[in-house]
């Protein structure tokens, strides 16, 4: 999702060179398992603008660049969302994904943008009338291999390992629920969340398939 003056006619520029760049994005994608219009900012983010923003490809920010965000962050949250959500220079709309709804480009602007900076609102994803969203155990998974693998995968910090049923059974002594709400405030070298940054019931739904493999 860049926002800066990319000298559109060198090589780097052309169709041919943007097309390749962008088109790893729409098979990653789909790996996203939620629902459309519920996608977070980081969620987005991973699986679609990190493909310029964690690189600075085609004259794309940085994230963490405070100095190249900067400007950016200067015109204000609705002018960078516009850019995003209609494309700008080299970036196509919506990052090349025509999928993602305007909340889902303005979540992925927010997160961007406050690791580089600035202090944006990222929308918030509305529950569907009636209840709250279902988060199924393959977001679960999703967030296990994205997130908690750094530690769990390979024990690292003393995290207990994925599938090692010894080092899980004694953290599941006092039950699934005081084993949830401790990972959810943080224990030991473990981050609240394990340093997640979604919801309570989507990393309820990592702790939750965590669980699953150590039985």
């Amino acid at each position: 999702m860049s926002t800066g003056h990319p000298d559109t006619g060198s090589l780097a520029m052309s169709n041919e060179a943007v097309t390749a760049r962008i088109q790893p994005v729409g098979i990653s994608k789909a790996s996203i398992p939620v629902a459309p219009g519920s996608r977070s900012g980081e969620q987005v983010y991973t699986a679609i603008c990190s493909s310029c923003h964690a690189t600075g490809a085609a004259g794309s920010p940085k994230m963490g660049d405070n100095a190249g965000w900067a400007p950016r962050i200067s015109k204000g949250f609705q002018t960078l969302i516009d850019h995003a959500v209609k494309g700008f220079n080299a970036m196509p709309a919506r990052g090349g994904s025509p999928d993602l709804t305007d909340d889902e480009v303005a979540r992925a602007v927010a997160y961007m943008a406050n690791k580089s900076g600035a202090s944006f609102t990222e929308p918030k994803v509305a529950a569907p009338a009636g209840g709250t969203a279902k988060v199924d155990a393959a977001q679960g998974k999703h967030i296990v291999d994205t997130v908690c693998s750094a530690c769990h995968a390979t024990g690292a910090a003393g995290a207990p390992k994925t599938g090692d049923k010894a080092a899980w059974s004694p953290r599941l002594a006092g039950g699934m629920e005081a084993l949830i709400a401790s990972a959810t405030q943080g224990k030991g070298a473990m981050p609240p969340k394990g340093g997640f940054s979604g919801s309570d019931d989507e990393f309820k739904a990592a702790v939750e398939y965590l669980v699953s493999q150590a039985k």
